[in-house]
């Protein structure tokens, strides 16, 4: 028993240490911390033990730093070494935001809830605090296109809220015009809209709407092609040595990512950084201690160039495509 206090004292001074994320208040009453680690690694999706470990060890430090808000999906094969480690971090369940995603291989409405209790299973959780159809076009096991009505697949989502197996729901990837249907239809507002937000993919026009309509935004690749190793020929600047950011970075003795990741926080989005690497996970929540002037703000609002990291031009061609098609 003393050795059992022991530790939890020492676990109560280790996460004092870390910073507070602000939280932002969805429509139904919940609060989702304004950051939060993102898991996804990519496109090979395959669960290998050094992968694992290896979310395992970046979820174990982001907690330590202070993130109260990790987020990930089925298809990124990564909720397994999430809940590890939200289970090995002592932290009170309360305490903790989880974000899961429903995969486009289950949009039929009677489908929902079984692919919710199977990432539930592999979390090892009774709940998620967030729910997300992951991507508005369907798509069966067998490459074939679903073309479920996604109003169907959200009355789905519904009764997994209604069950309590997650607190919000929510839209991933969805344009206005798909956000809207749900609204025309008199079904229940979502919580929250997912999408790729940058400093090359800003999206005021979804941003004001999202704002009017009260739905709070995440920011998936919130970098962009700030890193010259992971952008495209084709990817506009800036990058993370671009002199005026490398500006704005040292006044606040700030990196740019950071910088990057403060102005999205001041656009009201929280945004979703990924990392594996301690360091980093520490800069990337460490934003909450400045504020940008509003001649900082212009200069990286006008860097938008409506440039898509991720297009996703694979689904081109199915009806419910979200995205611009030129």
């Amino acid at each position: 028993m003393a050795s059992y206090t022991v530790y939890i004292l020492l676990a109560f001074i280790y996460y004092a240490r870390a910073v507070q994320v602000p939280t932002i208040k969805l429509n139904d009453g919940h609060q989702m911390p304004a950051l939060a680690l993102g898991t996804w690694l990519g496109n090979n999706t395959q669960a290998t033990p050094q992968r694992e470990a290896a979310v395992e060890s970046a979820v174990a430090w982001a907690l330590a730093a202070g993130y109260r808000h990790i987020d990930t999906a089925w298809i990124y094969r990564t909720e397994a070494p999430v809940g590890r480690a939200l289970r090995a971090s002592a932290l009170p369940r309360d305490q903790l935001f989880v974000t899961t995603k429903l995969w486009v291989d289950h949009h039929a409405p009677d489908r929902v809830v079984e692919a919710l209790r199977g990432s539930l299973e592999k979390l090892q959780l009774d709940y998620v605090d967030l729910y997300l159809i992951h991507w508005p076009c369907g798509q069966f096991a067998n490459q074939s296109y679903d073309l479920t009505d996604h109003l169907d697949t959200w009355r789905g989502m519904m009764e997994a809220k209604q069950l309590g197996l997650t607190r919000s729901i929510g839209l991933s990837n969805f344009n206005q015009h798909q956000i809207q249907r749900i609204l025309d239809a008199g079904l229940d507002k979502p919580q929250v809209l997912q999408v790729e937000l940058n400093l090359s993919l800003q999206q005021p026009s979804l941003l004001a709407y999202c704002a009017a309509q009260d739905i709070a935004v995440t920011a998936y690749t919130p970098f962009g092609s700030l890193f010259p190793a992971k952008a495209r020929p084709d990817a506009p600047p800036p990058r993370a040595d671009d002199p005026a950011l490398v500006q704005i970075a040292h006044k606040y003795n700030k990196t740019v990512p950071q910088i990057a990741l403060r102005y999205l926080v001041e656009l009201g989005v929280a945004p979703l950084p990924k990392s594996l690497t301690k360091s980093r996970i520490e800069q990337n929540v460490d934003i909450f201690d400045f504020q940008l002037t509003p001649e900082e703000k212009q200069l990286l609002k006008s860097f938008d160039r409506g440039y898509r990291t991720l297009p996703q031009l694979k689904w081109l061609d199915h009806p419910y495509f979200p995205f611009e098609k030129n």
